[in-house]
């Protein structure tokens, strides 16, 4: 358990030194995605981002197709929750007339709802005497992951439902995230966005893998 204990003690003093408060960690959360924009750690439109000292390379692009205004959004945070090891990415495509708006909305709320979220349910896992996390740590990170991830979808949900300007039921967006943490990484789908991982074949040539399926009316599964 020191692994686990060591990630959430470092996350829990940053969250008490941007938050003394009562607050359920939301504003520290939000503190933290300012402090990363502020560093160039967060990259929300076409181009790169580099941490100094890090080996991560990462690139946003987007381009406006012909059917008029551009409702495609897209974010990457490097050092995720103030942890060196951690990276978030997510694609969101916005459709219906208030499309755009609803991608953009859901692009600036998720990353720090799911930080707040995530920091809530390790707390808890942490303190919890029947969850061993040291003997199975890939299905107890999968677990935390999943718990908020289903949290912060609904509160992203009921935050549209809520918010007079924008039209959130004939308009909508997918949301395709991936967090990375250490050699692991997590994939969250809504939509028909699609998530593809190079890897390089025994002959050193790039293949594709799909992580995701493109949800689409027509399944059966839908």
């Amino acid at each position: 358990m020191r692994q686990f204990s060591s990630m959430f003690n470092g996350l829990a003093r940053s969250i008490r030194g941007k938050n003394s408060g009562n607050g359920d960690g939301k504003e520290a959360a939000e503190a933290m995605a300012k402090d990363a924009k502020k560093n160039d750690l967060i990259l929300r439109s076409s181009g790169s981002v580099n941490v100094d000292g890090s080996n991560n390379l990462a690139s946003v692009f987007s381009k406006r197709g012909r059917k008029g205004v551009n409702q495609d959004c897209a974010i990457v945070w490097e050092e995720f929750g103030c942890q060196a090891d951690m990276l978030f990415c997510g694609i969101f495509d916005g459709h219906g007339p208030w499309g755009h708006f609803v991608a953009k909305k859901v692009r600036e709320s998720m990353p720090s709802s799911l930080l707040c979220n995530w920091q809530e349910t390790l707390a808890q896992a942490s303190l919890d005497p029947e969850i061993d996390l040291e003997s199975d740590k890939k299905h107890q990170r999968f677990h935390i992951w999943k718990h908020s991830y289903l949290r912060t979808c609904a509160a992203v949900d009921h935050e549209l439902e809520q918010h007079r300007k924008i039209d959130s039921f004939y308009s909508g967006t997918t949301a395709l995230t991936i967090v990375r943490q250490g050699d692991l990484i997590y994939v969250a789908n809504i939509g028909d966005s699609r998530a593809v991982l190079a890897t390089t074949s025994d002959d050193g040539n790039l293949v594709p893998v799909q992580l995701t399926v493109d949800f689409k009316p027509n399944l059966p599964r839908e």
